[in-house]
């Protein structure tokens, strides 16, 4: 039988969401089935449109507006932390249920460390997670001692970035 592993790309660079689009593409080429739950994001996003083409890849769906944590205010804290509970909850339960190969949870690292998902929550989550499944966990993490429950940790540094340089994001690019 099949081990599933527990995966954390991290760090301020980019390309952590790409990459584990990549691997849900990867897994999507081997007929395996992979479940995407995305948090602090909206729907707009290349790899998003691209994943909902691949029969089996499932994609649960992101609000339309969305702020940055340090945008909101503490009740649009709490609204957040009540929707990104629930998308969570609905992630594990749909994949145990529907026994998905892979789950990838884009963005979860800075909802924990902005207090939006409480990180025990998503420790239990990880520990008990079927053992057949592949959880690809994603974001800048600042709570390093997530490291322990994860079989790979890869940091994706940034060195240089255009956004220094006043380039916003571009279709395509990084959005």
């Amino acid at each position: 039988m099949e081990v599933g592993l527990t995966h954390i790309y991290c760090g301020n660079g980019k390309g952590k969401t790409t990459t584990a689009f990549g691997l849900a593409m990867r897994a999507a080429g081997r007929s395996k089935k992979i479940l995407i739950a995305q948090f602090l994001k909206n729907n707009d996003s290349g790899e998003r449109n691209s994943a909902a083409l691949l029969r089996n890849i499932t994609l649960l769906p992101c609000p339309e507006n969305i702020k940055f944590t340090f945008d909101m205010n503490d009740q649009e804290k709490k609204d957040m932390a009540v929707y990104c509970k629930g998308l969570l909850d609905r992630a594990f339960f749909m994949a145990e249920q529907d026994a998905y190969d892979m789950l990838i949870l884009d963005e979860v690292l800075p909802a924990v460390d902005s207090g939006i998902i409480e990180r025990q929550t998503l420790v239990d989550l990880i520990i008990n997670k079927p053992s057949t499944m592949e959880l690809i966990l994603t974001g800048r993490c600042e709570d390093k001692s997530l490291y322990n429950y994860a079989d790979y940790v890869s940091e994706i540094n940034d060195i240089k970035h255009p956004y220094s340089n006043g380039i916003t994001a571009r279709i395509g690019i990084e959005k």
